[in-house]
């Protein structure tokens, strides 16, 4: 009796066990996301990321450079897969790290000059392919470039300031931030969708929560974090990313329905490609250095 009595206790503890790892995965599959993988890779990003941020700046350039040769990766080869877009990858991928090096190193004119090289490249390297579809190719390509290397290169030019790695830290925290506050708040009062045709999963809620997360860290970053910041020009920032960053959200989600693709990629486990995760850095980026240099200077 006493032993039976045990295993029924066991089966009932195991039976809540499930029912509550059952509850968990339809919360997580609600949510659109495998929760302990994206956490768990996020954690991994954010230690790569302070490592190098604070410890090397020049080590955190090579990870902005990495990021954007994969991204092109991945890009090109959903472009190729699904559109039999022939975009040339390695002037791309090489163009592109040097318009990030070229800007951390001397500035915003060389960042421009480097980019102009690397369209010239992408124009002479298809030359050398059939003629067929060139015109779409090079326009393909030279939109890749645009929206990776380039916006990616304004991150260098906001490190490359003296208290570059904090003004890093506050634009990636205000971007998490954001991404953070539309995600919870639009998956636990979403109910009006935003842009229905484009992310059925965004909400107005989830904007309103990612303004308001987004502000009140703003507010807390430049005040505490930044020299000669203010609170109010946080609560500016923060306005500014939330907003740059849903609509840099939404942009991808349209390329990717263009392409009839849920992520860009599988490398990041519960996160998608290393696009899936640049998706809203990428456009925040300039925003947040002309912000920068019209608050605190260069």
């Amino acid at each position: 009796m006493g032993g039976a009595s045990g295993e029924g206790v066991g089966g009932g503890a195991r039976d809540d066990g499930t029912a509550a790892e059952g509850r968990a995965a339809r919360r997580a599959k609600r949510a659109g996301r495998d929760l302990p993988a994206a956490i768990g890779v996020g954690a991994g990003l954010g230690v790569l990321i302070l490592v190098t941020l604070f410890v090397y700046k020049p080590a955190f350039v090579a990870v902005i450079a990495g990021a954007v040769i994969v991204g092109l990766w991945e890009l090109t080869s959903r472009l190729a897969e699904r559109k039999q877009v022939r975009a040339p990858l390695l002037p791309m991928a090489v163009g592109g790290a040097a318009t990030v090096v070229a800007g951390y190193v001397e500035g915003a004119g060389a960042a421009f000059v480097a980019m102009a090289l690397t369209v010239f490249a992408v124009f002479l390297w298809r030359m050398a392919g059939p003629p067929h579809e060139y015109l779409r190719d090079v326009t393909a390509s030279v939109f890749a470039v645009l929206y990776v290397p380039f916006l990616a290169t304004f991150v260098a030019l906001v490190l490359a300031a003296d208290d570059g790695s904090w003004r890093v830290l506050v634009f990636l925290l205000l971007t998490v931030v954001s991404d953070t506050g539309a995600y919870a708040v639009g998956w636990r009062f979403g109910k009006r969708k935003l842009a229905p045709r484009i992310s059925p999963g965004k909400t107005r809620e989830g904007l309103f929560g990612a303004v308001a997360f987004a502000m009140a860290a703003g507010a807390l970053s430049l005040e505490f974090l930044i020299e000669g910041g203010a609170w109010w020009q946080g609560l500016l920032m923060g306005l500014a990313v939330a907003v740059t960053a849903t609509l840099g959200d939404l942009g991808e989600s349209m390329i990717k329905r263009d392409l009839g693709i849920k992520d860009m990629g599988t490398l990041l486990p519960g996160h998608g490609g290393i696009m899936d995760r640049l998706d809203s850095i990428l456009p925040t980026a300039p925003v947040v250095w002309v912000l920068f240099l019209v608050f605190v200077g260069s």
